[in-house]
């Protein structure tokens, strides 16, 4: 079993919550990588002592260079009703980049048309709404600065395929080691330095709000950064 259990930030009998690594695939694909989700269900099922197949849905995707909070659901009914909590956007989604460029202006909104290049697995910003074309929205601010990085805070919007990413680049501040959008050096796990710092929304069964925070990762550039409290 992966070494869950120290990152689990929020469970119990509907939900579980998982602060991801860094390169950490969160689904299982072609690489055959051990994934996230492979981790939660050999939690559970050893955890508590459940036979047979172990129920994980998995309710919401982070890239694999990119870390942070993860959500699990327990139980269908849970996986049902946070699935429609996303697709009505009351599932707050707030982020950590690290830049090397200081962006134009301190605090600001987002706004662009992003395409998806399937090939290159890639998104672009467009002009005009051209076809298949997806709005992109997302509010920024700067949190903290160095001598060689800055520490920006975002609030995701809209979850559009590389959305911080690209729009982020968009200003001349390419996320710290993400060689695809434009910075110049990459990161000797292959991470990026992404962060889902937070996330926010009303439980599906017991209609509380939860809100989780993410740790943010250790090793340079994060530790510079590591007095960071939101």
């Amino acid at each position: 079993m992966g070494t869950i259990v120290n990152r689990i930030l929020y469970e119990d009998n509907h939900l579980l919550i998982v602060n991801k690594l860094p390169s950490e695939i969160v689904q299982g694909d072609k690489t055959g990588d051990i994934s996230l989700l492979d981790d939660v269900k050999s939690y559970l099922k050893e955890t508590y002592a459940k036979p047979g197949n172990v129920f994980a849905g998995l309710v919401h995707r982070i890239d694999r260079p990119v870390s942070g909070a993860v959500v699990f659901a327990k139980t269908g009914k849970a996986l049902t009703r946070m699935t429609q909590t996303i697709k009505s956007r009351d599932f707050e989604k707030g982020y950590l980049a690290i830049v090397r460029n200081k962006p134009p202006e301190e605090a600001g909104s987002l706004q662009h048309f992003l395409i998806k290049n399937e090939s290159q697995n890639k998104s672009y910003i467009v002009q005009n709404e051209a076809k298949g074309a997806k709005l992109a929205k997302l509010n920024y601010r700067l949190a903290g600065a160095s001598k060689s990085f800055y520490l920006i805070e975002i609030e995701l919007l809209t979850g559009r395929h590389h959305q911080i990413r690209v729009q982020l680049a968009s200003l001349g501040c390419p996320i710290a080691g993400d060689l695809k959008y434009g910075d110049k050096r990459s990161n000797s796990d292959g991470s990026i330095c992404l962060h889902a710092y937070t996330i926010a929304f009303e439980h599906p069964i017991k209609k509380e709000g939860v809100k989780v925070l993410a740790p943010i990762p250790s090793g340079i550039p994060w530790d510079i950064f590591n007095n960071y409290k939101g």
